[in-house]
Protein backbone atom coordinates (compact mmCIF):
# COMPACT_ATOMS: atom_id res chain seq x y z
CA UNK A 1 0.00 0.00 0.00
CA UNK A 2 1.16 3.53 -0.89
CA UNK A 3 1.05 6.55 1.09
CA UNK A 4 0.72 10.25 -0.80
CA UNK A 5 1.98 13.26 0.49
CA UNK A 6 -0.22 16.00 -1.25
CA UNK A 7 1.29 19.74 -1.83
CA UNK A 8 -0.52 22.99 -2.96
CA UNK A 9 1.01 24.54 -5.65
CA UNK A 10 2.53 27.43 -5.33
CA UNK A 11 0.98 30.31 -7.31
CA UNK A 12 2.70 30.80 -10.59
CA UNK A 13 4.07 34.64 -10.56
CA UNK A 14 6.18 33.40 -7.00
CA UNK A 15 7.60 30.70 -9.19
CA UNK A 16 9.09 33.00 -11.81
CA UNK A 17 10.50 35.79 -9.37
CA UNK A 18 12.16 32.85 -7.46
CA UNK A 19 13.38 29.99 -7.73
CA UNK A 20 14.81 29.18 -4.27
CA UNK A 21 11.12 29.42 -3.63
CA UNK A 22 10.66 26.26 -5.39
CA UNK A 23 10.25 23.03 -3.06
CA UNK A 24 10.97 20.23 -3.93
CA UNK A 25 10.54 16.84 -1.76
CA UNK A 26 11.57 14.03 -2.72
CA UNK A 27 10.60 10.47 -0.16
CA UNK A 28 10.91 6.58 -0.58
CA UNK A 29 7.66 5.67 -0.51
CA UNK A 30 6.78 1.81 -0.28
CA UNK A 31 5.26 0.68 -3.49
CA UNK A 32 4.18 -2.51 -5.48
CA UNK A 33 7.82 -2.84 -6.57
CA UNK A 34 9.78 -1.41 -3.70
CA UNK A 35 10.64 1.47 -5.79
CA UNK A 36 12.04 4.80 -4.85
CA UNK A 37 9.00 7.42 -5.74
CA UNK A 38 10.17 11.45 -5.65
CA UNK A 39 7.57 14.18 -4.58
CA UNK A 40 7.31 17.33 -6.20
CA UNK A 41 5.86 20.47 -4.56
CA UNK A 42 6.08 23.26 -7.32
CA UNK A 43 5.61 23.91 -11.19
CA UNK A 44 5.87 20.43 -12.91
CA UNK A 45 7.95 22.43 -15.62
CA UNK A 46 10.37 23.63 -13.21
CA UNK A 47 10.41 20.81 -11.68
CA UNK A 48 11.52 18.67 -14.16
CA UNK A 49 14.06 20.80 -15.36
CA UNK A 50 15.54 20.90 -11.89
CA UNK A 51 14.93 17.41 -11.90
CA UNK A 52 17.25 17.09 -15.39
CA UNK A 53 19.86 19.17 -14.20
CA UNK A 54 20.08 17.05 -10.84
CA UNK A 55 20.21 14.01 -13.07
CA UNK A 56 23.10 15.25 -15.26
CA UNK A 57 25.23 16.91 -12.21
CA UNK A 58 25.04 13.73 -10.69
CA UNK A 59 25.54 11.32 -13.90
CA UNK A 60 28.88 14.02 -14.37
CA UNK A 61 30.61 13.42 -10.60
CA UNK A 62 29.65 9.46 -10.78
CA UNK A 63 31.24 9.70 -14.85
CA UNK A 64 34.31 11.46 -12.66
CA UNK A 65 34.25 9.13 -9.77
CA UNK A 66 34.56 5.95 -12.00
CA UNK A 67 37.38 7.92 -13.44
CA UNK A 68 39.10 8.15 -10.99
CA UNK A 69 38.65 5.07 -9.26
CA UNK A 70 39.81 3.42 -12.77
CA UNK A 71 42.92 5.15 -13.12
CA UNK A 72 43.62 4.46 -9.10
CA UNK A 73 43.02 0.97 -10.12
CA UNK A 74 45.43 1.10 -12.71
CA UNK A 75 47.76 2.88 -10.39
CA UNK A 76 47.75 0.13 -7.49
CA UNK A 77 47.73 -2.85 -10.46
CA UNK A 78 51.34 -1.19 -11.67
CA UNK A 79 52.33 -0.32 -8.01
CA UNK A 80 51.82 -4.21 -7.29
CA UNK A 81 53.41 -5.24 -10.54
CA UNK A 82 56.39 -2.74 -9.39
CA UNK A 83 56.88 -4.21 -6.17
CA UNK A 84 56.72 -7.90 -7.59
CA UNK A 85 59.37 -7.24 -9.49
CA UNK A 86 61.49 -5.56 -6.86
CA UNK A 87 60.63 -8.35 -4.40
CA UNK A 88 61.70 -11.19 -7.31
CA UNK A 89 64.85 -9.31 -8.02
CA UNK A 90 65.61 -8.99 -4.18
CA UNK A 91 64.97 -13.00 -3.92
CA UNK A 92 67.91 -14.97 -3.93
CA UNK A 93 67.81 -17.45 -7.16
CA UNK A 94 68.64 -21.07 -6.36
CA UNK A 95 71.75 -23.01 -6.19
CA UNK A 96 70.29 -25.04 -9.18
CA UNK A 97 69.92 -22.41 -11.56
CA UNK A 98 72.70 -20.69 -10.61
CA UNK A 99 74.65 -24.12 -11.72
CA UNK A 100 72.84 -24.06 -14.78
CA UNK A 101 73.46 -20.14 -15.58
CA UNK A 102 77.20 -21.49 -15.05
CA UNK A 103 77.12 -24.04 -17.22
CA UNK A 104 75.97 -21.79 -20.00
CA UNK A 105 72.89 -23.69 -20.62
CA UNK A 106 69.62 -21.72 -21.18
CA UNK A 107 67.30 -23.73 -18.65
CA UNK A 108 67.09 -23.54 -14.83
CA UNK A 109 65.06 -24.40 -12.18
CA UNK A 110 63.78 -22.59 -9.15
CA UNK A 111 63.71 -24.19 -5.75
CA UNK A 112 61.36 -22.70 -2.81
CA UNK A 113 62.43 -23.56 0.90
CA UNK A 114 60.31 -22.00 3.70
CA UNK A 115 58.98 -19.30 1.91
CA UNK A 116 62.30 -18.10 0.68
CA UNK A 117 63.58 -18.20 -3.42
CA UNK A 118 67.03 -19.35 -3.58
CA UNK A 119 68.41 -19.19 -6.88
CA UNK A 120 72.21 -20.38 -7.81
CA UNK A 121 74.28 -21.86 -9.89
CA UNK A 122 76.02 -25.45 -9.32
CA UNK A 123 78.89 -27.53 -10.74
CA UNK A 124 79.04 -31.21 -10.08
CA UNK A 125 77.39 -30.13 -6.86
CA UNK A 126 79.00 -27.56 -6.15
CA UNK A 127 78.45 -23.29 -5.94
CA UNK A 128 79.71 -21.78 -8.95
CA UNK A 129 78.57 -18.40 -9.01
CA UNK A 130 76.34 -17.70 -6.12
CA UNK A 131 73.98 -14.32 -6.27
CA UNK A 132 74.26 -11.02 -4.79
CA UNK A 133 71.30 -12.03 -3.02
CA UNK A 134 72.88 -15.31 -1.87
CA UNK A 135 75.76 -13.19 -0.78
CA UNK A 136 73.47 -11.19 1.83
CA UNK A 137 71.27 -14.15 2.61
CA UNK A 138 71.00 -15.60 6.06
CA UNK A 139 70.06 -18.86 5.22
CA UNK A 140 71.93 -19.31 1.73
CA UNK A 141 74.53 -21.83 3.59
CA UNK A 142 71.73 -23.78 5.04
CA UNK A 143 70.27 -23.89 1.77
CA UNK A 144 73.21 -24.55 0.05
CA UNK A 145 73.25 -27.45 2.73
CA UNK A 146 69.98 -28.64 1.78
CA UNK A 147 70.59 -28.44 -1.93
CA UNK A 148 73.93 -29.61 -2.66
CA UNK A 149 74.61 -33.22 -4.41
CA UNK A 150 76.82 -34.39 -1.91
CA UNK A 151 77.29 -37.67 -3.85
CA UNK A 152 78.13 -35.88 -7.10
CA UNK A 153 80.48 -33.48 -5.38
CA UNK A 154 82.18 -36.29 -3.81
CA UNK A 155 82.26 -38.85 -7.19
CA UNK A 156 83.78 -35.11 -8.62
CA UNK A 157 86.37 -34.48 -5.78
CA UNK A 158 87.30 -38.64 -6.19
CA UNK A 159 88.03 -38.57 -10.41
CA UNK A 160 89.83 -34.97 -9.57
CA UNK A 161 92.38 -36.55 -7.28
CA UNK A 162 92.74 -39.22 -8.99
CA UNK A 163 93.62 -37.74 -12.29
CA UNK A 164 95.83 -35.81 -10.38
CA UNK A 165 97.66 -38.77 -8.63
CA UNK A 166 97.76 -39.94 -11.99
CA UNK A 167 99.49 -37.53 -13.72
CA UNK A 168 101.98 -37.17 -10.82
CA UNK A 169 102.48 -40.99 -11.68
CA UNK A 170 103.39 -40.65 -15.08
CA UNK A 171 105.53 -37.80 -15.05
CA UNK A 172 107.41 -39.47 -12.50
CA UNK A 173 107.67 -42.90 -14.61
CA UNK A 174 108.73 -40.62 -17.70
CA UNK A 175 110.85 -39.26 -15.60
CA UNK A 176 112.84 -41.37 -14.86
CA UNK A 177 115.26 -43.34 -16.75
CA UNK A 178 114.54 -46.86 -18.41
CA UNK A 179 117.63 -47.73 -20.52
CA UNK A 180 120.56 -47.17 -17.92
CA UNK A 181 124.30 -48.42 -19.22
CA UNK A 182 125.23 -50.92 -17.48
CA UNK A 183 129.02 -52.31 -18.09
CA UNK A 184 129.69 -55.44 -19.27
CA UNK A 185 126.03 -56.13 -20.47
CA UNK A 186 126.69 -54.84 -24.20
CA UNK A 187 123.96 -52.29 -23.16
CA UNK A 188 124.57 -49.98 -26.10
CA UNK A 189 124.59 -52.92 -28.68
CA UNK A 190 121.44 -54.79 -27.34
CA UNK A 191 119.40 -51.48 -27.38
CA UNK A 192 120.66 -50.78 -31.28
CA UNK A 193 119.68 -54.81 -31.99
CA UNK A 194 116.44 -53.47 -30.35
CA UNK A 195 115.66 -50.36 -32.54
CA UNK A 196 117.31 -51.53 -35.83
CA UNK A 197 114.71 -54.65 -35.29
CA UNK A 198 111.75 -52.35 -35.12
CA UNK A 199 112.79 -50.43 -37.80
CA UNK A 200 111.23 -47.33 -36.70
CA UNK A 201 114.72 -45.43 -36.49
CA UNK A 202 115.43 -46.50 -39.74
CA UNK A 203 112.17 -45.18 -41.41
CA UNK A 204 112.90 -41.31 -39.45
CA UNK A 205 116.39 -40.55 -39.38
CA UNK A 206 117.00 -42.84 -42.82
CA UNK A 207 120.33 -44.69 -42.88
CA UNK A 208 122.18 -42.44 -40.86
CA UNK A 209 121.73 -42.51 -37.03
CA UNK A 210 123.21 -38.84 -36.33
CA UNK A 211 122.30 -35.11 -36.80
CA UNK A 212 121.73 -33.49 -39.32
CA UNK A 213 123.90 -30.30 -41.10
CA UNK A 214 121.83 -26.95 -41.35
CA UNK A 215 123.63 -23.89 -42.50
CA UNK A 216 122.45 -20.09 -42.17
CA UNK A 217 120.10 -19.97 -44.83
CA UNK A 218 118.66 -23.04 -43.83
CA UNK A 219 118.25 -21.69 -40.53
CA UNK A 220 116.39 -18.22 -42.02
CA UNK A 221 114.23 -20.15 -43.58
CA UNK A 222 113.12 -21.79 -40.87
CA UNK A 223 114.48 -25.63 -41.67
CA UNK A 224 113.80 -27.97 -38.82
CA UNK A 225 110.68 -26.08 -37.11
CA UNK A 226 107.04 -27.09 -37.03
CA UNK A 227 106.01 -24.79 -40.05
CA UNK A 228 109.40 -25.21 -41.74
CA UNK A 229 109.97 -28.52 -41.73
CA UNK A 230 110.10 -29.16 -45.33
CA UNK A 231 112.54 -26.19 -46.03
CA UNK A 232 114.59 -28.94 -45.92
CA UNK A 233 114.29 -32.81 -45.70
CA UNK A 234 115.47 -34.24 -42.40
CA UNK A 235 116.98 -37.49 -44.02
CA UNK A 236 118.69 -34.78 -46.73
CA UNK A 237 120.14 -33.09 -43.63
CA UNK A 238 122.29 -36.03 -42.16
CA UNK A 239 123.63 -36.70 -45.79
CA UNK A 240 124.55 -32.75 -46.00
CA UNK A 241 126.16 -33.52 -42.39
CA UNK A 242 128.53 -36.50 -43.68
CA UNK A 243 130.09 -34.26 -46.57
CA UNK A 244 130.68 -31.46 -44.12
CA UNK A 245 132.32 -33.50 -41.55
CA UNK A 246 134.86 -35.14 -44.47
CA UNK A 247 135.15 -31.04 -45.31
CA UNK A 248 135.91 -30.62 -41.92
CA UNK A 249 138.52 -33.22 -41.76
CA UNK A 250 141.20 -31.57 -44.28
CA UNK A 251 141.51 -35.28 -45.85
CA UNK A 252 142.67 -35.09 -49.34
CA UNK A 253 140.54 -37.44 -50.98
CA UNK A 254 143.62 -38.75 -53.76
CA UNK A 255 145.31 -39.73 -50.47
CA UNK A 256 142.58 -41.79 -48.75
CA UNK A 257 142.63 -45.44 -49.87
CA UNK A 258 141.20 -46.66 -46.13
CA UNK A 259 138.79 -45.43 -43.86
CA UNK A 260 137.48 -46.75 -40.74
CA UNK A 261 133.92 -45.80 -39.21
CA UNK A 262 134.09 -46.28 -35.88
CA UNK A 263 130.45 -47.13 -34.56
CA UNK A 264 128.51 -46.66 -37.69
CA UNK A 265 125.42 -47.77 -37.35
CA UNK A 266 123.69 -49.35 -40.26
CA UNK A 267 126.68 -47.64 -42.52
CA UNK A 268 125.11 -44.61 -43.73
CA UNK A 269 128.30 -42.21 -43.24
CA UNK A 270 130.47 -45.25 -44.38
CA UNK A 271 128.38 -45.80 -47.51
CA UNK A 272 128.40 -42.30 -48.72
CA UNK A 273 131.79 -41.98 -47.82
CA UNK A 274 132.61 -44.88 -50.22
CA UNK A 275 130.30 -43.85 -52.99
CA UNK A 276 130.37 -39.94 -53.17
CA UNK A 277 133.07 -38.65 -50.35
CA UNK A 278 136.41 -40.74 -50.76
CA UNK A 279 134.64 -42.54 -53.45
CA UNK A 280 135.30 -46.50 -55.18
CA UNK A 281 139.47 -45.75 -54.73
CA UNK A 282 139.15 -46.42 -51.15
CA UNK A 283 137.98 -48.89 -48.92
CA UNK A 284 136.10 -48.43 -46.19
CA UNK A 285 135.00 -50.63 -42.81
CA UNK A 286 132.59 -49.73 -40.20
CA UNK A 287 132.46 -51.35 -36.95
CA UNK A 288 129.91 -51.57 -34.62
CA UNK A 289 128.66 -53.67 -31.12
CA UNK A 290 125.13 -54.34 -32.81
CA UNK A 291 125.01 -57.65 -34.35
CA UNK A 292 121.46 -56.20 -35.99
CA UNK A 293 123.34 -53.07 -37.32
CA UNK A 294 125.96 -55.18 -38.88
CA UNK A 295 123.86 -57.33 -40.78
CA UNK A 296 121.65 -54.39 -42.03
CA UNK A 297 124.62 -52.48 -43.01
CA UNK A 298 126.13 -55.09 -45.44
CA UNK A 299 122.83 -55.64 -46.81
CA UNK A 300 122.53 -52.53 -47.71
CA UNK A 301 125.29 -52.18 -49.18
CA UNK A 302 124.70 -55.34 -51.33
CA UNK A 303 121.52 -53.62 -52.39
CA UNK A 304 123.08 -50.46 -53.35
CA UNK A 305 125.90 -51.78 -55.14
CA UNK A 306 128.86 -50.25 -53.24
CA UNK A 307 131.45 -53.40 -52.67
CA UNK A 308 133.80 -51.09 -51.17
CA UNK A 309 132.03 -51.00 -48.00
CA UNK A 310 131.88 -53.42 -45.19
CA UNK A 311 130.87 -54.20 -41.81
CA UNK A 312 131.77 -56.31 -38.86
CA UNK A 313 130.95 -56.73 -34.95
CA UNK A 314 133.97 -55.15 -32.82
CA UNK A 315 134.32 -53.54 -29.73
CA UNK A 316 136.06 -50.01 -30.47
CA UNK A 317 138.05 -50.14 -26.84
CA UNK A 318 139.85 -53.40 -28.21
CA UNK A 319 140.18 -53.35 -31.83
CA UNK A 320 141.75 -56.23 -33.66
CA UNK A 321 143.25 -54.19 -36.77
CA UNK A 322 147.14 -53.58 -36.83
CA UNK A 323 148.97 -50.50 -35.69
CA UNK A 324 148.93 -47.71 -38.42
CA UNK A 325 146.26 -49.05 -40.52
CA UNK A 326 143.97 -46.42 -41.54
CA UNK A 327 144.24 -42.66 -43.52
CA UNK A 328 141.10 -41.61 -41.95
CA UNK A 329 139.37 -42.51 -39.06
CA UNK A 330 135.60 -41.64 -38.54
CA UNK A 331 133.59 -41.52 -35.71
CA UNK A 332 130.50 -39.94 -35.66
CA UNK A 333 128.46 -39.52 -32.74
CA UNK A 334 129.79 -42.86 -31.13
CA UNK A 335 132.17 -41.51 -27.84
CA UNK A 336 128.77 -40.64 -26.11
CA UNK A 337 128.37 -44.65 -25.39
CA UNK A 338 132.51 -45.15 -24.68
CA UNK A 339 132.39 -46.07 -21.09
CA UNK A 340 136.32 -45.53 -21.13
CA UNK A 341 136.92 -41.99 -23.05
CA UNK A 342 140.58 -42.22 -23.09
CA UNK A 343 140.91 -46.03 -24.35
CA UNK A 344 138.47 -44.78 -27.13
CA UNK A 345 140.83 -41.73 -28.29
CA UNK A 346 144.02 -44.07 -27.82
CA UNK A 347 142.46 -47.16 -29.97
CA UNK A 348 141.69 -44.65 -32.96
CA UNK A 349 145.25 -43.07 -32.67
CA UNK A 350 146.74 -46.32 -32.35
CA UNK A 351 144.96 -47.66 -35.56
CA UNK A 352 145.53 -44.34 -37.87
CA UNK A 353 148.50 -43.90 -39.88
CA UNK A 354 151.03 -41.30 -39.60
CA UNK A 355 149.97 -38.38 -40.93
CA UNK A 356 146.44 -39.81 -41.26
CA UNK A 357 143.67 -37.62 -39.88
CA UNK A 358 141.15 -37.82 -37.28
CA UNK A 359 137.76 -36.73 -37.31
CA UNK A 360 135.19 -36.81 -34.45
CA UNK A 361 131.55 -35.47 -33.92
CA UNK A 362 130.33 -36.04 -30.83
CA UNK A 363 128.06 -34.82 -28.08
CA UNK A 364 129.48 -33.32 -24.98
CA UNK A 365 128.91 -31.46 -22.29
CA UNK A 366 129.51 -28.17 -21.19
CA UNK A 367 133.84 -27.50 -19.93
CA UNK A 368 134.40 -27.09 -15.95
CA UNK A 369 134.99 -24.52 -14.58
CA UNK A 370 132.53 -23.39 -13.48
CA UNK A 371 131.41 -26.42 -12.16
CA UNK A 372 127.90 -28.08 -12.96
CA UNK A 373 125.69 -26.84 -10.80
CA UNK A 374 123.27 -29.64 -8.77
CA UNK A 375 120.46 -28.92 -11.34
CA UNK A 376 122.69 -29.65 -14.28
CA UNK A 377 124.01 -32.85 -12.96
CA UNK A 378 120.40 -34.39 -12.82
CA UNK A 379 119.42 -33.26 -16.07
CA UNK A 380 122.62 -34.99 -17.82
CA UNK A 381 122.20 -37.39 -15.57
CA UNK A 382 118.77 -38.35 -17.22
CA UNK A 383 120.89 -38.02 -20.56
CA UNK A 384 123.34 -40.61 -19.46
CA UNK A 385 120.71 -42.89 -18.25
CA UNK A 386 118.02 -43.15 -20.85
CA UNK A 387 119.99 -43.57 -24.00
CA UNK A 388 122.37 -45.74 -22.15
CA UNK A 389 125.42 -43.48 -22.11
CA UNK A 390 128.07 -44.03 -19.72
CA UNK A 391 129.07 -40.44 -19.31
CA UNK A 392 129.68 -37.33 -21.36
CA UNK A 393 133.05 -35.43 -21.11
CA UNK A 394 133.82 -31.41 -22.97
CA UNK A 395 135.52 -31.17 -26.37
CA UNK A 396 138.31 -29.58 -24.66
CA UNK A 397 139.00 -33.04 -22.93
CA UNK A 398 138.95 -35.07 -26.10
CA UNK A 399 141.42 -32.55 -26.98
CA UNK A 400 143.52 -33.14 -23.84
CA UNK A 401 143.37 -36.97 -24.26
CA UNK A 402 144.46 -36.73 -27.97
CA UNK A 403 147.44 -34.85 -26.76
CA UNK A 404 148.57 -37.12 -24.10
CA UNK A 405 149.08 -40.11 -26.39
CA UNK A 406 149.85 -38.61 -29.06
CA UNK A 407 152.10 -34.91 -28.27
CA UNK A 408 152.77 -32.81 -30.61
CA UNK A 409 149.86 -33.94 -32.89
CA UNK A 410 147.90 -31.06 -34.83
CA UNK A 411 144.12 -30.72 -33.21
CA UNK A 412 141.48 -28.60 -34.00
CA UNK A 413 137.96 -28.18 -32.52
CA UNK A 414 134.99 -26.58 -33.21
CA UNK A 415 131.38 -25.97 -31.82
CA UNK A 416 128.74 -27.20 -34.15
CA UNK A 417 125.82 -26.70 -31.96
CA UNK A 418 124.07 -24.02 -34.06
CA UNK A 419 124.68 -26.19 -37.25
CA UNK A 420 122.98 -29.11 -35.82
CA UNK A 421 120.48 -28.41 -32.85
CA UNK A 422 116.84 -27.90 -35.16
CA UNK A 423 117.68 -31.41 -35.91
CA UNK A 424 116.27 -32.86 -32.49
CA UNK A 425 112.79 -31.31 -32.82
CA UNK A 426 112.68 -32.09 -36.67
CA UNK A 427 113.02 -35.48 -36.18
CA UNK A 428 110.02 -34.53 -34.09
CA UNK A 429 108.11 -33.36 -36.34
CA UNK A 430 109.32 -35.69 -39.12
CA UNK A 431 106.62 -38.20 -37.05
CA UNK A 432 104.42 -35.54 -36.03
CA UNK A 433 103.28 -35.23 -40.01
CA UNK A 434 103.71 -39.06 -40.29
CA UNK A 435 102.46 -40.55 -37.52
CA UNK A 436 101.63 -43.62 -39.25
CA UNK A 437 104.26 -45.95 -38.65
CA UNK A 438 103.94 -45.56 -34.80
CA UNK A 439 99.91 -45.95 -34.62
CA UNK A 440 100.08 -49.09 -36.17
CA UNK A 441 102.12 -50.46 -33.87
CA UNK A 442 100.79 -50.02 -30.18
CA UNK A 443 103.63 -52.30 -29.11
CA UNK A 444 106.54 -49.39 -29.76
CA UNK A 445 104.27 -46.69 -28.21
CA UNK A 446 105.39 -46.16 -25.32
CA UNK A 447 108.82 -45.95 -26.12
CA UNK A 448 108.32 -43.75 -29.03
CA UNK A 449 106.88 -41.37 -26.12
CA UNK A 450 110.02 -41.73 -24.13
CA UNK A 451 112.00 -40.81 -27.19
CA UNK A 452 110.45 -38.03 -28.20
CA UNK A 453 110.57 -36.82 -24.64
CA UNK A 454 114.50 -37.79 -24.42
CA UNK A 455 114.83 -35.63 -28.14
CA UNK A 456 113.27 -32.90 -26.48
CA UNK A 457 115.40 -32.62 -23.30
CA UNK A 458 118.12 -32.87 -25.55
CA UNK A 459 117.37 -30.08 -27.80
CA UNK A 460 116.72 -27.72 -24.10
CA UNK A 461 120.46 -29.05 -22.74
CA UNK A 462 121.61 -27.78 -25.94
CA UNK A 463 120.03 -24.65 -26.08
CA UNK A 464 121.26 -23.97 -22.64
CA UNK A 465 124.56 -24.55 -23.67
CA UNK A 466 124.51 -27.33 -21.15
CA UNK A 467 125.65 -29.42 -23.85
CA UNK A 468 127.96 -28.70 -26.62
CA UNK A 469 128.29 -30.55 -30.39
CA UNK A 470 131.88 -30.96 -30.37
CA UNK A 471 134.05 -31.32 -33.25
CA UNK A 472 137.61 -32.18 -33.18
CA UNK A 473 140.37 -33.02 -36.40
CA UNK A 474 143.50 -34.63 -35.72
CA UNK A 475 146.65 -35.27 -38.14
CA UNK A 476 148.21 -37.99 -36.54
CA UNK A 477 152.33 -37.02 -35.75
Amino acid sequence: MMMMMMHTPLPVQHLSSSSSSLNISTKRTAGSGGEAKSIFTGSPKLVLTTFSNNRTRRRRKEGGGRARALAADRNNSVDKAVLQIERKQQQPRSIDTLRNEALGQLSSTTISTKGTELTGKKFAGFIAVPSQAQANSRSFIAEYCRNINHGSQAAFSFGGILLAASLVKIKNVLDTPSRTYVQGENTVGNEYDAWTKEEILEYYWGEHIHLGYYNDDDLAKGAGTLLGHKVKDFIEAKEDFVDEMFKFSKAEKSKVTSVLDVGCGIGGASRRLASVCVGSGAQVTGITLSQEQAKRANDLAKSQNIPNAKFEVMDALNMSFADNSFDLVWACESGEHMPDKKKYVEEMMRVLKPGGSLVLATWCQRETPPELTKVEKSQLQFLYDEWAHPYFISIQEYGRLVEACNPGAAVTLDDWTKQTIVSWRHSIWAGVYDPLPVFTRPKIWYKTLRDIICLERMQRAFKRKLMVYGMMRVVKK
